[in-house]
């Protein structure tokens, strides 16, 4: 059987679109034998099962330090696991994970490697920050030298040709669990007392959730917006929705399970996330696969799923697009949801289909075994 060692920064109980997809993949394939190196946050089984992966965790902290000090921990790591094991890949989840293999690297331990990009804040940010900046040749070496490049969007995969990659990069992208995620009747929005705008989202400056409480200064009091999610913006949230005094309409739900994620998506009228920057959004298409109507922006990779009847004339609609930092544009969207059934009939079904006909965890997992399969053959 053949062995692939990941790397990935966090790992499961720490959940956001990168731990999902590890997940949702590894656990429909059964003929590879997955080995994972991730950050210990503090209080976790330093060695265990999850799924199909054996679970090794290093370090202590989720500090900068910690994060910083992961790198070099987890080559030592692998260079240790990889004499027991004799790794036949790695696979880097998320740039920043590139790191450790390029020290592997210099170190005369060469297998080949799987790159995925996963990352939800712009190429600037990503690669410009202050600990990334005098190391990023290194990150060039990496993407250079990795025997192929995933992205979860078109929007990602130009990033490994910015970095220097030189072949094609596949393009595959995250999925739904269609069988936790089913299309649910929704509460009528016209015989709604209430109006539930709902968001999955971490409470980060990136995902403008402040944008969807300044709408509702503009929108009619039964609307109320419900957020699942936690994030060091929270504060922030809370003190804006008082300042614009609607406290009372602003829904902290916290962390949420993706079982209970997905009740929750039953009983709302609308999803929302209009974000100044996004990589893909595994929640857009969770809530298009549950029949809800989804508002955001098409910043990244949600162009590639969000298609607006103005802005897309030639692709079928499947949700409202607004510009970022538009709360006028989030309202209007917002309106027009709530007046029009029959359109919202129509874009529901549109995504319903784009979702069953592309975004299948089981679709997804085949194109990945595909792709370990080209990554081991060039072993």
């Amino acid at each position: 059987m053949k062995r692939i060692l990941i790397f990935s920064l966090a790992y499961v109980p720490h959940v956001g679109g990168a731990e999902v997809a590890l997940k949702e993949i590894t656990d429909r394939i059964s003929d590879i034998e997955f080995h994972m190196l991730t950050l210990n946050f503090g209080g976790e089984a330093g060695e265990e099962k999850i799924g199909n992966v054996v679970v090794h965790r290093i370090g202590n902290g989720a500090s900068y330090s910690s994060k910083i000090l992961f790198v070099v921990r987890a080559a030592l790591a692998a260079r240790v696991l990889h004499r027991t094991h004799h790794f036949d890949a790695f696979w880097a989840m998320m740039s920043y994970m590139l790191f450790p293999i390029v020290l592997l690297r210099l170190r005369n331990i060469r297998v080949p490697y799987l790159l995925t990009l996963q990352e939800g804040d712009p190429f600037e940010d990503t690669f410009n920050r202050w600990f990334i900046l005098p190391f990023r040749p290194l990150l060039s070496v990496g993407f250079k030298n990795a025997s192929a490049v995933q992205a979860i969007s078109t929007y990602l995969a130009q990033w490994a040709t910015n970095m220097g990659f030189k072949k094609e990069v596949t393009v595959i992208p995250n999925g739904v669990d269609l069988e936790r995620f089913i299309e649910a009747p929704h509460p009528p929005i016209v015989t709604a007392g209430v109006v539930n705008l709902i968001t999955a989202s971490r409470l980060v400056y990136k995902n403008a959730l402040d944008e969807v409480i300044r709408a509702l200064v503009l929108l009619p009091e039964n609307v109320q917006f419900v957020v699942y999610g936690s994030g060091p913006d929270e504060r922030v949230l809370r003190a804006l929705a008082e300042d614009l005094k609607v406290a009372s309409r602003v829904l902290f739900k916290g962390h949420s399970s993706h079982a209970d994620l997905a009740r929750s998506f039953a009983t709302a009228h609308i999803f929302i996330r209009p974000s100044r920057s996004e990589g893909m959004g595994n929640s857009f298409i969770e809530a298009m696969a549950v029949g809800l109507p989804v508002i955001g922006t098409q910043e990244g990779g949600i162009a590639d799923f969000l298609f607006d009847a103005k802005r897309n004339p030639s692709k079928e609609t499947t949700g409202w697009a607004v510009d970022k930092d538009s709360p006028q544009q989030i309202a209007m969207a917002v309106k027009e949801i709530l007046t029009n059934p029959e359109k919202v009939s129509r874009v529901r079904a549109n995504a319903f289909a784009l979702v069953h006909e592309k975004y299948d965890w089981n679709l997804i997992t085949r194109d990945m075994k595909k792709l370990f399969d080209r990554v081991l053959e060039s072993k």
